[in-house]
């Protein structure tokens, strides 16, 4: 068995490459908690889209973790809707070793 060492985000860790795996991340961060506050609040898919702004079908798509289907944008958004703020953090990349 060979390890490897996590690079600390997963998308990079399967494949994925800088921007790309970046935005996955915080797209999958976005939609957990959206799901933990709908879980938190016993919310049903129907009255989550009414509070979020969006269709029960739109619910169903995030509880599944369809990550592709949504933008930062419209997650923040729907975060906002449910009085959730979101804070950015910015960091510079660490250079490799050669």
């Amino acid at each position: 068995m060979r390890k490897t060492k996590a690079a600390g985000n997963v998308f990079s860790d399967i494949g994925f490459h800088g921007e790309e795996a970046a935005n996955l991340l915080i797209r999958a961060q976005l939609m957990t908690v959206l799901a933990k506050f709908m879980e938190e609040n016993e919310l049903k898919q129907e009255r989550a889209a009414k509070l979020f702004g969006v269709t029960q079908p739109r619910i169903s798509d995030l509880k599944r973790g369809k990550i592709k289907l949504f933008t930062v944008d419209t997650l923040i958004e729907m975060l906002s809707k449910a009085g959730l703020g979101v804070a950015v953090k910015i960091s510079r990349h660490q250079k490799k070793a050669a």
